[in-house]
């Protein structure tokens, strides 16, 4: 097996020459380059980069936890993180904690044995008092999900606004008996869109006849299942706030399958502006979150503490979004556009 001094004798420069090209060392003539990586290839020599990982005790990788990697505005989001994340030469560990307390601790470990140098949280399953441990060890940065004792950096969207744009949007096609569909109570996110929702619905107080609320719906399934739920409800929702445009596609998918039609008799908005929502007939009313600029924002500011070391500073870094009127809360479209 080659060395490094076999590259330096066949190259005809100093082992100090080679190991400065083989780091990138700023100061070295393109000819030496070229020598080396000429030795290189001859004697097929390849560097220990782990060794040089260990020597700048950088592991050169991040951990990025979600929830559902099938969730298609996750898999977006992985996507623009590991197109940001290779801009500064890191690679990314995608861990998939399917909700689970137990998985998301698990893979905080992963910072606590070094092998990655910080850790995105997508989502967050345990309480901040059994996660800011791992603050000892490297950062942590909460992109989506908020905490509000979190003493870290957070990118996030403005969860409130979007929510009570798509609840007044509802409202305002003339619906008086509403429908909340969300994940887990336990999430901010939810908590924040539940805010929003609420808000409208107090500015149009004396429009609204009921106000129904479903928790623990995140996919397609979830939502027929949400379907089945409201056609027994002694009051019937004419409108529906669903969590996700997966809930709202099943949700639209079964209404459709049991005769019903949308929107004329249920309205429906989504979240996410997902590919799905325009292919689902009628499309999906969606809230659209920028996922590229936070994605970038996201690994801006963690690419920052691993530098710095300033790990427990809180930050809050927030993008608007956009309501985005389709069809299933609209009649007629077509002569609208």
């Amino acid at each position: 097996m080659s060395t490094i001094e076999d590259v330096a004798k066949l190259a005809g420069l100093s082992r100090t020459t080679v190991s400065r090209v083989i780091n990138n060392h700023p100061y070295v003539s393109d000819d030496k380059k070229k020598r080396v990586a000429v030795a290189m290839h001859t004697l097929g020599f390849v560097p220990n980069s782990a060794a040089r990982r260990l020597r700048k005790q950088r592991a050169e990788t991040i951990a990025v936890l979600v929830p559902r990697v099938t969730n298609p505005f996750f898999s977006k989001l992985i996507e623009s993180l590991e197109m940001a994340a290779s801009e500064y030469k890191y690679k990314l560990i995608i861990c998939q904690t399917r909700y689970l307390p137990e998985k998301e601790l698990e893979y905080l470990q992963l910072l606590a044995t070094k092998q990655v140098d910080g850790i995105i949280l997508c989502s967050l399953q345990n309480k901040w008092e059994h996660v800011e441990p791992y603050l000892e060890h490297g950062p942590i940065v909460l992109c989506n999900e908020y905490a509000e004792e979190a003493k870290i950096p957070t990118v996030k969207f403005n969860q409130i606004e979007g929510a009570y744009e798509a609840t007044k949007h509802l409202l305002e096609q003339g619906h008086r008996r509403l429908l909340f569909c969300s994940g887990s109570e336990q999430s901010m996110v939810v908590q924040h869109r539940k805010m929003g929702f609420l808000r409208a619905v107090a500015e149009h107080k004396l429009q609204v006849e009921s106000v129904e609320f479903i928790e623990n719906a995140y996919d397609i399934e979830d939502g027929r299942r949400v379907f089945h739920a409201i056609s027994h409800m002694n009051k019937i929702p004419t409108a529906i706030f669903a969590g996700g445009d997966e809930v709202a596609a099943g949700i639209i998918s079964e209404a459709k399958r049991n005769l019903w039609h949308v929107p004329e008799q249920l309205a429906v908005v989504g979240f996410d502006n997902q590919l799905l929502s325009e292919i689902t007939e009628p499309a999906i009313t969606t809230v659209c979150q920028p996922v590229d600029k936070m994605a970038y924002k996201v690994i801006e500011v963690i690419m920052d503490k691993i530098v710095t070391k300033r790990y427990r500073h809180k930050e809050i870094y927030e993008f608007d979004l956009e309501l985005v009127v389709k069809g299933s809360t609209v009649k007629n479209m077509m002569m609208l556009a």
